[in-house]
C-alpha cells in the first residue's frame, strides 16, 4: 500500500538520537546568526555598491532582492530535503557552497556578477531552516520550545546585527572585505559543525518528487498554514521595505550620514527583537491569533510614526523598535501556530511558510527601492503601511 505524501516514515526511532548539551544548543544559535547574516550584510552597503558599478539607487537595491530570492529557493527547493538525506551533512555541504558563493561576490568584476553570486549565496545561505527541524528533532520532548526558542533568538539577533558590522567594516574598509570575512566564517563554521554536530537520520522514505508533492498537500489541507505564509509574507514585505531604503534616507540630506551609522542602527532593531521572547509568552497565554494581531498593530503604529516623525532621530528610533518587536512578534507567532498542525512533518510546514515569508521579503525590497526612487521617505513609508494593513486583513478575513 503506498504510503501518504505528507507523512513522513521514520526510519530510526526518537530514543535512538542524540541529546542536545547546552553548548551545542548555543553552537547552533550562533550559527543560525552567522549564517542568515549573509543574506543582510549588503543591505547598508547598497549606496556604496551603487557608486562602485556605476548604477542607480533602486538598481543596486536589486542586490538585496537577488539575496531574498536565493534564499526563497533554497527554503523551497533544498530544505525539504533535511527530511529525506542525513542533514548534518547537507548542512556542511550548503556552508562551504556559501562559502564559495561570498568569495565571488567578494571579487565580482561586474555588477551582473555580482547580482548572480548572490542568488546562490541566498540559496546556500538556508542552513538556519534546516537546523531549527533537527533541533526540535533532536531536544528533549519537555524542553523543546524552549530549544528551539533559544535558537530562533540567535537567528534574530544575526538578523539585525549584521547590518551594523557590515555597515561598519564597509565604510572603514570597503564593501568587498565585508563579504571576504563572511567567507572565512563559513569556512570556519564548517570546521566546527563537523566536529560537533550530531548525525541526524532522515525521517522521509520516498522520492524528492513526492517529497515536494507533499509540500503542496500540506498547503491544500492546513488553511492555517496557507494564512500564515500570506500574513507573515506581507509583513516581511513591509519589514524589508524599511530596511532596504534605510541607508538611502540615512545617506539623504535629511540625515547626511554613511554606511557606517546605517548599519549601527541595526542595533536598535536587535534591542527590538530582544522582546521576542515576550511574543512567544502572550502567545502562549492569549493564543496565536491575538499574539499576531497586537504585533501588526505595532507595526503599523511604527509606520505612521516614521511617516510623521521619521526626520526626528528620536522617532526614528522609536519608529525601528516598533517596526522590530511587532514583526518579530508576528513571526514568532506565526511559527508557533504552524508547527502545532503537523509534529509529523514540521521540515515542510516550515518550508512553505518560509517561501512565503521570504517571497514577501523579495517583493518589499523591490517595492522599497521604486517607491524611494519615485517618492522618497513619504512613499516608502505609505508602502510600508499598505503592507502591513494587507496583513493584518488576510490575518483577520482569510479562512474565516
Amino acid at each position: 500500500m503506498k504510503s501518504s505524501p505528507v507523512a513522513p516514515t521514520p526510519l530510526t526511532a526518537k530514543s535512538a538520537a542524540p541529546r542536545l548539551d547546552n553548548a551545542l544548543v548555543w553552537l547552533m544559535a550562533l550559527t543560525c546568526g552567522l549564517v542568515v547574516a549573509n543574506i543582510y550584510y549588503n543591505q547598508p552597503l547598497l549606496a556604496a555598491i551603487g557608486r562602485t558599478f556605476g548604477i542607480s539607487d533602486s538598481q543596486a537595491s536589486l542586490v538585496a532582492t537577488a539575496t531574498q530570492i536565493g534564499y526563497t529557493l533554497g527554503i523551497l527547493l533544498v530544505v525539504p530535503l533535511g527530511d529525506m538525506l542525513e542533514r548534518k551533512r547537507l548542512i556542511l555541504l550548503m556552508l562551504l557552497g556559501a562559502a564559495g558563493c561570498l568569495g565571488l561576490v567578494a571579487g565580482a568584476p561586474s555588477f551582473g556578477v555580482l547580482a548572480g553570486a548572490s542568488v546562490l549565496v541566498g540559496i546556500c545561505s538556508a542552513v538556519p531552516q534546516l537546523l531549527l527541524p533537527m533541533a526540535a528533532h533532536l531536544a528533549p520532548e519537555e524542553s523543546r520550545g524552549r530549544i528551539v526558542g533559544r535558537i530562533m533568538s540567535g537567528l534574530l539577533i544575526g538578523i539585525l546585527l549584521s547590518r551594523t558590522a557590515s555597515g561598519y567594516v564597509g565604510a572603514h574598509f570597503g564593501w568587498r572585505v565585508v563579504f571576504e570575512g563572511a567567507a572565512v566564517l563559513m569556512v570556519a563554521l564548517t570546521a566546527l559543525l563537523a566536529w560537533r554536530l550530531p548525525t541526524d537520520r532522515p525521517h522521509f522514505a520516498g522520492t524528492y518528487g513526492s517529497l515536494m508533492r507533499s509540500l503542496i498537500t500540506l498547503a491544500r489541507e492546513l488553511p492555517d498554514l496557507r494564512r500564515s505564509a500570506l500574513v507573515g509574507g506581507s509583513v516581511f514585505a513591509a519589514f524589508s521595505v524599511f530596511w532596504t531604503t534605510l541607508v538611502f534616507y540615512l545617506g539623504s540630506p535629511a540625515y547626511g550620514y554613511g554606511s557606517d551609522v546605517a548599519g549601527f542602527f541595526g542595533l536598535v532593531g536587535a534591542a527590538g527583537a530582544l522582546a521576542a521572547p515576550l511574543a512567544g509568552g502572550l502567545a502562549d497565554r492569549r493564543g496565536s491569533s491575538y499574539a499576531i494581531t497586537a504585533g501588526l498593530v505595532l507595526a503599523l503604529a511604527s509606520y505612521l510614526l516614521l511617516g510623521m516623525g521619521g526626520g526626528y532621530l528620536a522617532g526614528l528610533v522609536l519608529g525601528i523598535l516598533l517596526l522590530d518587536v511587532g514583526v518579530q512578534s508576528v513571526h514568532i507567532s506565526n511559527q508557533t501556530l504552524i508547527f502545532s498542525l503537523r509534529p509529523e512533518a514540521r521540515s515542510r510546514l516550515n518550508t512553505v511558510y518560509m517561501t512565503g515569508y521570504f517571497t514577501g521579503g523579495s517583493l518589499g525590497s523591490i517595492a522599497g527601492g521604486l517607491a524611494w526612487t519615485h517618492f522618497g521617505w513619504a512613499g516608502v513609508c505609505l508602502v510600508g503601511s499598505a503592507f502591513v494593513a494587507l496583513a493584518l486583513a488576510l490575518h483577520r478575513f482569510y479562512e474565516r
